[in-house]
């Protein structure tokens, strides 16, 4: 589906054809099937993996370790990366460049929790799943794994080894785990 407007305003194009503007974000343009898409095919660590390794595949896996009523929040933790990348956590953090990043993350973030009827406000628990998964994957998919000082992690890495997936099947496991989510939320679909 396509919904071009002609404006000066920044936008990208999705998957489906729509037309996104991350400065001014709307419910009726975000899609499920853009988000697992785009994040299927958006490696973490910016691409630093021994192989890829894809945001969809990181967000189905926090969402495994959350309790079924936050799976959802923990499924699209990541979700705005899917409309703006996602920004090397050091310069993220730390620069006047990042600051200007996470106001346009947040605003998107915003509205994707309206979209999925989901409270504004991070569950902390959420945090800390990405936090284990963040330990787990720099130990099994990193070839170096310095300690950087923007990475003051207190997490224990899981027990089991990641073995990572092909985009296809991230997709798929998105999207079954969002229906499995939204399910037992009782959350809006689209």
């Amino acid at each position: 589906m396509t919904n071009t407007q002609v404006t000066n305003e920044p936008w990208i194009t999705t998957h489906s054809g729509r037309q996104f503007f991350p400065l001014s974000p709307r419910e009726e343009d975000i899609e499920i099937e853009d988000i697992a898409h785009h994040l299927s095919l958006i490696n973490r660590f910016s691409g630093a993996t021994r192989e890829p390794y894809s945001v969809a595949e990181h967000s189905v896996r926090v969402s495994y370790l959350l309790p079924p009523n936050l799976a959802l929040w923990g499924l699209l933790h990541d979700a705005p990366e899917a409309y703006i990348l996602d920004m090397a956590t050091p310069i993220k953090m730390n620069t006047n460049l990042g600051f200007v990043y996470r106001g346009v993350e947040k605003g998107i973030m915003r509205v994707i929790c309206r979209k999925f009827g989901l409270s504004e406000e991070e569950p902390p628990e959420v945090k800390i799943a990405d936090r284990i998964m963040l330990v787990t994957e720099k130990r099994d998919l990193l070839i170096h794994n310095p300690k950087h000082p923007s990475w003051n992690i207190e997490a224990e890495p899981l027990r089991d080894f990641i073995h990572q997936v092909t985009w296809r099947k991230a997709k798929i496991a998105f999207m079954e785990r969002f229906v499995e989510a939204v399910k037992f939320n009782n959350a809006p679909e689209n």
